[in-house]
């Protein structure tokens, strides 16, 4: 047996398995689908529907018993020819393959694909009915389990779904009521990133998931003050359990704060975020604030409860301190966010968030190079982590219950089940330690899954593990059917157990090595299956995310064991945990290094139609070129070809890319990038090198724009004004190129987007300087004056807008007017000064403002463009471009132009030749 196996020891286990065990499948996907059916559904559906499944399979289990009982009746008892059994025989020869009292020829016979029949010694009428009725029995049963999931599944959704409707939370958050509430909160305090609406940022707000134990309608104002609130709480107040999501705005007020002082409204602005961003999950707070209703139905939520900060009063009132679990959980992640304290800023920002799923220090640029590349798995605590952990403890998984098995546990000595007992273990703190999110709740349970096999001595099956899982966690929690992260959790571990050892068996069929086979596939799966989804969120399809997933690989284990190390040693030996950050940085430095590297090239996305149909193409799409690749492996040549282009199409090398598509056109002199709701215009000064004017409300839309325009060399950043419209852009102005100085007007506000613009330079070494009426440049082909503002304007601006730099830009004989978002006084006011000679018959207008309907009318006849460029967003609410301004400009005989309807444009030509191309 030993010899045969090809090994010195044999094989603890056979190579070959037998068939996959789907019987648990269609009962959890029955579970699945029934759940996020049923949670907007009545409690009366949803027990109607559980009653008649419940009804439908017990006809099924019913008359699977009688058809069982009847072919009893009628099949003769098993033995010899009379009847009679043979003692022993049946469970010895049924073992052996073959039936009892058959004849060894005979039963080879059948083997050999002779059926069975008379003339052979077997009753054909008695085994065909016995076989029928197995098939018959199995469906039955079968089906009777769909149906038996789907019905606890329906009443699991329909008693969840109905807490978000039942109560008096749901009734006061309708009518916009104000609140004292006692709040157990359920997950980790986080900052909400802000976003640009119009030209201001959004208030900093800190959100927090929670559930209203206790409210009481009307604030401390209507019931007599804080001191009676607490009274009234606790016992008029109303008992319930809703879950409400708590958005904390404590930045509302921040700019007045800092240009009085200091010691107002933005110190305590900033004690009340770090108040809230310290409470841990289970922590109880009284609370008061305005309810309101959801904005998207769907969630898991029964209403908004929003606190605003006046004067610290949205400051939480402790109740009830945290559990003892998460005590020690949140001494563990402080520890660990101390240890990576002075590591360079990736590793520092990366090493929490990849080993217990804490993302505060992410920022935006890195968040989005992350998901530009798909790689923002390796941020969410995902399963890998565990099974990671796990591996380090039982040894890798097909050897974990044989006698030669590895891991930490045998070296130790450990018994198998003692081993299953600590994976357990393990299995629940990594839950409290990292939060029960969609993944980490799939990871646990299907380890939970394992570990008990493990323990019990039984097979094991990563499949009905896996669907055990999905069965067992939506039955818990239904709201997790609808969890877009909970479905790309089970799809990758789907697509590792399913597709990625095929895919691998067959690439090392045509030669590849065994190590990258198996990366290959477990790469290639896993976003094949996960891209469709992806594509409904983002509407976008990475093409560097395989790549990308190879290159961090081999890093994610040594930076997840070394950064759990330094989470466990952190408490108590704080120099030790600093030594283990700093080994875990190098790893982690790589990963985010891929990141940016990844999402800096021209071709590391392509755009795709978003929703559940774009989804289906590229679903279609994935499985046309699966097909076709099966084919392109049995040629080389073919296959370096595809690969070629693949790069290329990555790369997107600025000579080629204009060949293809015509963008950017020859001799291009000014482009207008299309960042939406916002401004960002480009000098064209030589080969490869620009000179920016503003860099809209997007990062990776400016971004994008510049690598299409073969940008790489920016001598000069001009940041018109400091409005977020403007300027939030400039991390991807500077990502991946060399930036002289930026530029900026004088007038430094808002104060908030000014820190902003001064973090960004002072993080990346670039200069500041102030831009002022009289300044000229010239640069290669190009040369340009600032016409506006004065070094000294006089009265001051009433806001930013007024305070914008006014370029006047020549190249190759094109005279181009950027009036920033100049408004009607600060127009008229450039038409006084001395500027105003040379503002006539200018041949490009970039029209100020979006094009709103604030514009000085004088000022648009006195520049009489030929071409008049207005950059707007799509369906934006302000309705820029205004009818009556682009009317205005066609009345001058300027052809108008705008981002909303024509996209990007680029402006090329001469003085007296001048052409527009749009992308």
């Amino acid at each position: 047996m030993h010899a045969a196996s090809g090994s010195r020891l044999g094989a603890s286990h056979p190579r070959r398995e037998g068939p996959v065990d789907l019987r648990l499948v269609p009962p959890a996907l029955a579970a699945w689908a029934t759940a996020a059916v049923m949670l907007d559904a009545s409690p009366q559906l949803a027990g109607g529907l559980a009653l008649g499944c419940v009804l439908v399979a017990g006809v099924l289990l019913g008359g699977w018993g009688s058809r069982a009982r009847r072919g009893r009746a009628s099949v003769p008892p098993e033995g010899g020819r009379d009847g009679t059994p043979v003692r022993g025989e049946p469970c010895f020869e049924r073992l052996r393959g073959r039936a009892p009292n058959v004849p060894r020829d005979r039963a080879q016979g059948s083997a050999q694909g002779r059926p069975p029949g008379p003339a052979q010694g077997l009753p054909a009428g008695p085994a065909r009915s016995r076989a029928a009725g197995a098939r018959y029995g199995w469906s039955r049963t079968a089906g009777a389990a769909v149906l038996l999931c789907a019905a606890a599944a329906g009443v699991s959704a329909g008693l969840h779904g109905a807490d978000l409707r039942r109560g008096p939370v749901p009734v006061l958050a309708r009518e916009y009521a104000t609140v004292t509430a006692e709040v157990e909160l359920t997950s980790d305090p986080r900052l909400a990133r802000p976003k640009v609406t119009g030209n201001h940022m959004t208030p900093d707000s800190v959100l927090i998931n929670g559930e209203v134990r206790n409210i009481v309608a009307g604030g401390p104002d209507r019931i007599g003050g804080p001191d009676r609130v607490a009274g009234v709480a606790g016992v008029a107040g109303v008992a319930t359990r809703a879950p409400v999501l708590v958005i904390v705005d404590v930045g509302e007020r921040r700019s007045e704060g800092r240009r009085t002082g200091g010691g107002g409204p933005a110190d305590v602005g900033r004690g009340v975020r770090q108040a809230w961003l310290g409470l841990l999950p289970s922590t109880r707070v009284r609370v008061t604030g305005r309810l309101a209703p959801a904005l998207t139905g769907g969630d898991r939520i029964a209403a908004v409860l929003r606190l605003r900060d006046r004067g610290g009063r949205a400051m939480p009132s402790v109740v009830r301190q945290p559990s003892a679990a998460q005590r020690i959980a949140g001494r563990l992640r402080a520890g660990l966010r101390e240890a990576t304290d002075g590591l360079p800023a990736d590793a520092r920002a990366l090493l929490p968030g990849l080993v217990v799923g804490d993302t505060s220090r992410i920022t935006p640029e890195l968040d989005e190079a992350f998901k530009e590349t798909d790689l923002a798995h390796t941020l969410a605590v995902s399963g890998s982590n565990l099974t990671i952990m796990l591996a380090l403890l039982l040894g890798p998984p097909g050897l974990a219950q044989q006698v030669e098995r590895r891991g930490l546990a045998p070296r130790l000595g450990i018994p198998l089940r003692t081993t299953a007992l600590l994976g357990g273990v393990l299995t629940l703190g990594f839950v409290v330690v990292c939060r029960p999110d969609p993944s980490v709740l799939r990871a646990a349970a299907c380890g939970a899954v394992v570990l008990l096999a493990l323990a019990t001595g039984r097979r094991r099956s990563l499949i009905p593990a896996l669907a055990t899982a999905v069965l067992l966690l939506v039955l818990y929690d239904p709201w997790l059917a609808r969890s877009y992260g909970f479905l790309l959790s089970v799809l990758a571990t789907g697509a590792l157990l399913t597709l990625a050892p095929r895919w691998s068996a067959a690439l090392r069929r045509r030669g590849v090595p065994p190590r990258l086979a198996e990366a290959l596939a477990a790469a290639g799966a896993a976003q094949a299956l996960c891209a469709p989804v992806v594509a409904v969120l983002s509407a976008r399809v990475s093409l560097v995310a395989v790549p990308c997933n190879l290159l961090v690989e081999f890093t994610v284990a040594p930076a997840t064991v070394l950064g759990f190390a330094t989470l466990a040693t952190a408490p108590w030996a704080m120099p030790v945990a600093k030594a283990l950050a700093w080994c875990a940085s190098w790893p982690a430095e790589w990963i985010a290094g891929v990141a940016r590297t990844g999402a800096a090239l021209p071709g590391a996305g392509v755009d795709w139609p978003g929703g559940w149909g774009g989804a289906l193409l590229l679903a279609l799409a994935t499985s046309v070129a699966v097909l076709l690749g099966r084919r392109l492996l049995r040629r080389p040549w073919l296959c370096a070809a595809c690969a070629a282009l693949l790069l290329l199409a990555v790369v997107r090398p600025p000579p080629l890319t204009r060949v293809l598509t015509g963008w950017p056109p020859p001799g291009w002199r000014l482009a207008m990038c299309d960042v939406g709701q916002g401004d960002a215009t480009v000098l064209a000064a030589g080969d490869g090198t620009g000179v920016v004017v503003d860099a809209g409300p997007d990062p990776a839309l400016v971004d994008r724009c510049l690598s299409r325009l073969g940008i790489t060399r920016i001598p000069l950043v001009v940041l018109t004004h400091f409005h977020a419209d403007h300027v939030a852009g400039l991390p991807g102005v500077l990502r991946g190129r060399a930036v002289g100085a930026i530029e900026t007007t004088g007038f430094a506000e808002p104060v908030d987007q000014v820190a902003f613009v001064r973090r960004e330079a002072e993080a990346r070494g670039v200069p500041l300087v102030r831009a002022a009426a009289g300044e000229r440049r010239r640069l290669g082909p190009l040369d340009w004056e600032v016409l506006w503002p004065p070094a000294r304007q006089v009265p001051e601006p009433e806001g930013p807008n007024d305070a914008s730099v006014t370029l006047l830009v020549r190249s190759a004989g094109i005279r181009m007017l950027l009036l920033g978002d100049l408004e009607p006084p600060g127009q008229q006011a450039l038409a006084r000064s001395p500027a105003a000679a040379r503002l006539g018959r200018v041949d490009v207008l970039k029209v100020a403002h979006h094009g709103s309907a604030y514009q000085d009318p004088d000022l648009l006849r006195a520049v009489a463009p030929r071409l008049a460029l207005i950059s707007a967003g799509a369906d934006n609410p302000y309705g820029h471009p205004a009818p009556g301004t682009v009317a205005a400009l066609e009345a001058t005989g300027a052809v108008v132009l705008r981002t909303d309807r024509d996209g990007a444009l680029a402006v090329a030509g001469t003085g007296t030749e001048l052409r527009v191309a749009g992308d």
